[in-house]
């Protein structure tokens, strides 16, 4: 196989790139699977192009420069119009000759682009006689597509009946959400099969597939609209006129899904600088979407200008798509790493062959856990399709099934604890070392202290490890009992360090009840949850005394997670009784302890359920907050931790994502995709010191009048 992105040298290489792109194509298109990745086939024609350019005589007519994507299928149900691909810029440079071109082409400047998301799934045209839905067909070679019929009624965002009972063909993009995909590999697995690559792949297969014990839902995206043989005349004309913008306002009108119900809708830039800027803040949001992007299309907004640029043979000259980085490749799977925690949490880690993802070179892979290595059937030396996008960390979607030549090896799932020989809990999907916390006491504690939790300045991670060698600390509350006599007897420990710890210690006894339930590390809970629940609970005996169906109570706790928590407190609990008896504060200030619910609610203070309706205080009062960026000014000591905990303070409710539930972002300095997401859906930004300004009755003055919260 030619190697992506190589050079070709020769006609012989130029003939074997070829065969090579067409064998992925056609393994893509008639069953969502290929040798290749996105990255790799994309390199690839490129390759092949830049050789034809130069050889223009010698272009073989299987060449895919000058074919629809998926023309090796075949269709047997005739396009209305043809279906075309797109051609593909990959920098700003290249967008901006392209524009020059289509300028040439219709002999002005362009004064309106339409501006969208390029959809990572497989196209189709669904056919609408009098407002029904009769009839779905894939691309094909663009002049005939596969009548795929039988998926009607899986496909969500195509209803079965438009709200006008007009006849006209919508076109779009079938795919898999990241939770569709999820769901679809669970019934695939359970059923016996392989599991899908990635959501694409699963869409293209499950598009197609006619004789399955089993349907999975997949989701449909339009972005085209047009008039078929048998629409009314007086429609046809009109649909034949509009502006692709106003195209897609009457599909949403139909009752079809667009991305207008996206954080990405599609919209109209006048230049080519606003492109770029809506182009940016596209691929700024794309890790965050609950589908795959792989660019962004790009294309003449009002039809007279789309006519007058016409279209090739392959694709229209007048629409292109400026593609993003590759944030899936294939590689393949070396061996899977088993660490341990500081809940002493066994989990897998995979070990990659490294490959280059998004400009980020990857050698490791989050497995989750051993049911996840069981469910998508990995198995060392497999081909595997890797995801990252922005920030993610690296995961394994499934292992590329039709790559394996039958010397992949089981993973062997350990037996014994890999750090200190125990025997491991499996009751539950993720594995535990039966010693909990004391497995891996130096990451626990090390955790406990740290500026988010305890915030014990001088116990750093090197420290604790003396403490433990020396035997004396063996849990969180051993901190609380160490003397000056004992710490001035370790190395490298002199007076000024001893007294300077055991005052944090003494500082640390005092914090907030939601930061040692964080310093506990209670599974299922972090940072935010820990705040949380000690705001609802407001004391550590109220929260020992409450049952799962109490704890269910707080918000972002479901029928799953609280048992877990009931538990975890009961397992905990000789520990924190140590935690009290050395003076570690177990209240919140601040917070209203939950009044006893009455068998008829009627206690004046909860419901019928028992819970609270406590009267909303504070600036924040109702609102969900997200903060992005540096702080600067009042605010910039403080940790994101702290923020958060100022948020909730003053009434309101910290949040990590935005969404069009969010009531205020705070933006500093270096915002990203936060702001771009906030700004798109119109949100409330504040700078740090006007958010400052409004919650300044929350700020305390620490020592030497830093901010504290």
């Amino acid at each position: 196989m030619t190697t992506p992105g190589a050079v070709i040298v020769d006609a012989v290489a130029y003939a074997q790139a070829i065969e090579d792109a067409v064998k992925a194509s056609a393994a893509y298109y008639a069953g969502g699977t290929s040798v290749l990745d996105d990255d790799a086939y994309d390199r690839l024609v490129r390759a092949i192009a830049a050789w034809e350019d130069e050889n223009p005589e010698q272009v073989l007519p299987d060449s895919p420069t000058g074919k629809v994507a998926g023309g090796a299928v075949e269709g047997d149900v005739p396009h209305t119009r043809a279906m075309l691909s797109l051609d593909n810029v990959f920098s700003a440079e290249e967008f901006t000759a392209w524009t020059a071109s289509l300028t040439r082409r219709v002999g002005h400047d362009i004064t309106a682009f339409g501006v969208e998301p390029k959809l990572d799934g497989l196209a189709i045209a669904a056919r609408y006689t009098r407002g029904r839905l009769t009839r779905l067909i894939t691309r094909g070679d663009g002049t005939a597509g596969e009548d795929v019929s039988h998926a009607i009624g899986t496909v969500e965002g195509l209803p079965a009946e438009l709200t006008e009972p007009v006849t006209v063909e919508v076109r779009g993009e079938v795919l898999m959400t990241t939770a569709q995909f999820e769901h679809a590999n669970e019934v695939r697995t359970a059923h016996g099969g392989a599991p899908f690559a990635n959501p694409r792949n699963a869409a293209a297969g499950t598009l197609r597939a006619r004789e399955r014990a089993y349907t999975v839902p997949m989701t449909f995206f339009g972005y085209g609209l047009l008039p078929l043989d048998d629409t009314e005349p007086a429609l046809a004309a009109l649909l034949d006129e509009s502006a692709h913008s106003d195209l897609m306002a009457r599909a949403g009108g139909y009752g079809v899904n667009t991305t207008a119900t996206t954080a990405v809708p599609g919209v109209t830039a006048s230049t080519v600088e606003e492109v770029l800027a809506r182009v940016a803040e596209i691929a700024g949001l794309r890790a965050s979407l609950p589908f795959g992007i792989d660019g962004i299309v790009v294309k003449a907004d009002l039809a007279a200008d789309q006519r007058a640029a016409g279209s090739g043979s392959r694709a229209p000259r007048w629409a292109t798509a400026y593609k993003l980085p590759a944030v899936e490749k294939i590689t393949r799977l070396l061996a899977v790493e088993w660490n341990v925690g500081r809940t002493g949490i066994i989990a897998p880690r995979a070990v990659l062959e490294p490959v280059e993802i998004d400009g980020s070179t990857i050698t490791y892979a989050t497995l989750h856990n051993p049911a996840d290595i069981t469910r998508r059937d990995l198995r060392l030396g497999d081909h595997v399709m890797v995801h990252r996008a922005g920030d993610v960390i690296p995961r394994i979607e499934a292992p590329v099934a039709h790559l394996r030549t039958g010397d992949e090896q089981p993973i062997v799932f350990p037996e014994a604890c890999p750090r200190c020989g125990s025997g491991i809990d499996t009751s539950e999907q993720r594995w535990r070392c039966v010693n909990g916390r004391d497995c891996h006491l130096v990451a626990s504690l090390s955790y406990a202290a740290g500026r988010d939790q305890l915030d014990i300045e001088g116990l750093g991670h090197t420290r604790v490890v003396q403490l433990v060698e020396a035997g004396l600390v063996t849990d969180l509350a051993g901190l609380f009992a160490l003397t000056r006599d004992q710490l001035l007897g370790l190395e490298r420990m002199g007076e000024t360090s001893t007294d300077n710890l055991l005052a944090a210690l003494a500082t640390a006894r005092n914090q907030p009840l939601s930061r040692v339930l964080c310093a506990l590390g209670v599974r299922g809970t972090g940072r935010s949850m820990s705040r949380r629940i000690a705001r609802h609970f407001a004391t550590m005996d109220l929260l020992r005394a409450a049952d799962a169906e109490a704890i269910q109570q707080v918000e972002g706790i479901g029928t799953e997670k609280a048992p877990s928590i009931v538990a975890e407190l009961a397992e905990l609990a000789p520990l924190i009784d140590q935690l009290v008896a050395a003076g570690v504060n177990m209240t919140e200030p601040g917070a209203t302890p939950p009044a006893p619910a009455t068998p008829d609610g009627a206690d004046g203070e909860s419901g019928g359920d028992g819970t609270r309706a406590v009267a909303a205080a504070g600036p924040l009062a109702g609102m969900t907050v997200v903060v992005t960026g540096a702080m600067t000014g009042a605010l910039e000591k403080l940790s994101r931790n702290q923020m958060n905990e100022l948020i909730e303070r003053a009434g309101g409710r910290s949040s990590s994502s935005v969404s069009k539930k969010t009531s205020l972002v705070v933006a500093g300095e270096g915002a990203g995709s936060k702001r771009t997401k906030a700004e798109t859906l119109g949100l409330r930004l504040a700078a740090p010191d006007e958010f400052a300004a409004l919650v300044a009755d929350y700020v305390d003055a620490g020592p030497g009048g830093e901010p504290t919260v």
